[in-house]
């Protein structure tokens, strides 16, 4: 095993090489959380305030208030509660809903199309008419790799959402097609690029070096009462990743191709 130096000169990186892949071990980063809405009742969201919201076209109920107490906001296009509801996806409705209030540090959801094509997705994506800096495409985990390569070359930053056969979020088959995900990257890119996890907080943390991501775990368990709103989002965002990625054995997803 070899013993390294982080850029600092200071605390040590221990680096080993096992079937032929490199692994270091990298100190942790901060991952942008973001805490999917409506958080009911109202007076149990005024008490985050300081915190990164989503909001989503789909139920945009507590957009005036995340607005007024939130650090920033996620501006989701609601394609996937359209999905899983059997609602028709509204394009237009969604951006004249954006438009007023697409502004940094704010950012959107490109529209996509759930268990689309690549054809379909891109001619979803060329209809965002606001500067690239403002959304982020999503590129779903059953589409190619070079799909994937091509959205972040050409918008420096991608959602990874799960559907098809990848729609169970932290079942074995997922975490092989992650694994792949980010080899793929950071062969390609070297340093990764922006990655922002859909409805992957809690998911990966000491494994996958999202970016930012959301979900909905706050609003759903917090009238569980086994913690307060404020408790649980302080030990959702205290969870964080690593900041950089070891290749992963490509034997170990062999089975999930």
């Amino acid at each position: 095993m070899q013993m390294l130096l982080d850029s600092g000169g200071t605390s040590p990186l221990y680096s080993c090489w096992g079937r032929g892949v490199f692994w270091r071990k990298y100190p942790k980063t901060t991952m942008i959380h973001y805490h999917g809405t409506p958080i009911t009742p109202k007076a149990v969201l005024e008490t985050l305030a300081g915190e990164h919201f989503c909001i989503s076209y789909f139920e945009p109920r507590d957009l005036k208030a995340c607005l007024k107490i939130g650090q920033s906001l996620m501006l989701d296009n609601g394609a996937f509660s359209c999905k899983t509801r059997g609602v028709p996806f509204d394009l237009h409705g969604f951006y004249n809903w954006i438009d007023p209030i697409l502004a940094h540090p704010h950012w959107g959801v490109v529209p996509d199309v759930i268990d689309g094509t690549i054809e379909q997705q891109k001619e979803m994506t060329a209809t965002w008419p606001f500067p690239k800096s403002l959304g982020i495409p999503v590129w779903h985990l059953g589409l190619s790799l070079d799909y994937l390569c091509e959205l972040v070359n050409d918008w420096g930053r991608v959602c990874l959402g799960s559907s098809g056969e990848y729609w169970n979020v932290g079942d074995a088959k997922w975490q092989g097609r992650m694994d792949e995900t980010f080899n793929r990257l950071a062969k390609t890119f070297g340093r990764l690029p922006w990655t922002h996890g859909m409805r992957m907080l809690g998911q990966g943390l000491e494994r996958w070096p999202l970016s930012s991501a959301d979900s909905t775990n706050l609003a759903l368990h917090h009238k569980e009462k086994k913690e307060c709103a404020q408790c649980l989002a302080k030990r959702i965002d205290s969870e964080n990743p690593p900041n950089h990625w070891n290749l992963r054995p490509v034997q170990e997803n062999l089975c999930f191709m």
